[in-house]
């Protein structure tokens, strides 16, 4: 502490000394000494990405998104990434990126991370992305977000139509990322109208997201009421409700909440009907269509009533 303090007693007195050694200074600058208490905050990183590989040339990512002004936001995402890199003892390089709603937002002073923001952190403006046509799939992902809702459609579908010659594992994952953000973005939308604004019929709907998380939880549903018969039949009526469960939340979801006796009409269904069902589910528009279909495929118990009418 006495040698630090010898230091800055010899560079108050002398502040040309620092002009000497830091180029830029003015000769003639002059410095208050001060030794502030610097409190340790705790912060929360929104999203930090570890690289996998052995090659320590390989960066880590600081990723954050900003959509409102905050005057202390450059001030506390390098106080963040500084803080973590000497808790954790990082031993590799670090790389930022930003993603921000645009240029004109109020972040704070630039000034004192300057170099950083130039040479260590990307930062993308989505505002920036509104009028471009020639976007890389990332870009026009992150696009899709801040179109006007009249163009997201649209936009939607080029990019979907871009990533599909890349092969079934590429067009999958960005159209779970599509889905996303327009359910997001379109929260009043039932799920067939998202869907209609992908063209999703295009593509194979029981790869979509939606339906994998839906047969998942029926599935699940399915085992357990099979290990609660503990018997092969109940096991196999539990795999066949599993899939009447997906089938009818699925319908709930695209055309609104069935009645009983439709609900009850879909559970009586046998397998070959459940799967023509699932068939044309997307061309159902409503309701009176659903039923119109349900009376052109009358359970046992329907065609019996029926003969005995």
């Amino acid at each position: 502490m006495r040698t630090d303090k010898l230091y800055y007693q010899i560079f108050l007195a002398q502040p040309a000394l620092l002009a000497d050694l830091i180029p830029g200074l003015p000769a003639d600058c002059a410095f208050e000494y001060v030794a502030p208490v610097v409190k340790e905050s705790e912060f929360r990183l929104d999203g930090l990405l570890i690289p996998l590989s052995d090659d320590l040339a390989v960066p880590v990512i600081f990723l954050e998104a900003q959509m409102q002004p905050d005057s202390r936001f450059y001030g506390r995402y390098f106080a963040e990434t500084y803080l973590y890199l000497y808790q954790y003892q990082v031993d590799r390089p670090w790389r930022g990126l930003l993603i921000l709603q645009s240029r004109q937002q109020r972040l704070g002073s630039e000034a004192p991370y300057a170099d950083l923001l130039e040479d260590k952190v990307q930062r993308i403006y989505l505002q920036d992305l509104l009028h471009e046509t020639q976007l890389p799939p990332a870009l026009a992902l992150l696009q899709l977000i801040v179109l006007p809702s009249a163009a997201t459609a649209q936009a939607a579908r080029s990019l979907l139509r871009t990533v599909k010659p890349q092969g079934e594992e590429a067009f999958q994952q960005m159209l779970n990322l599509v889905e996303a953000i327009l359910i997001n973005r379109f929260p009043q939308l039932t799920t067939q109208e998202i869907l209609a604004m992908l063209d999703i019929k295009t593509a194979d709907i029981r790869q979509t997201r939606f339906y994998q998380e839906v047969l998942a939880e029926g599935r699940e549903e399915g085992r357990e009421e099979g290990r609660e018969e503990g018997r092969e039949e109940g096991r196999e009526e539990g795999r066949r409700e599993a899939e009447t469960t997906l089938l009818i939340r699925f319908l709930t979801r695209c055309l609104g909440p069935l009645s009983e006796a439709q609900v009850d009409h879909v559970r009586a269904l046998p397998l070959a009907q459940l799967d023509g069902l699932s068939e044309v589910l997307f061309d159902l528009a409503d309701l009176s269509a659903l039923e119109v279909w349900l009376q052109a495929h009358p359970v046992e118990g329907d065609a019996a009533t029926e003969a005995e009418a």
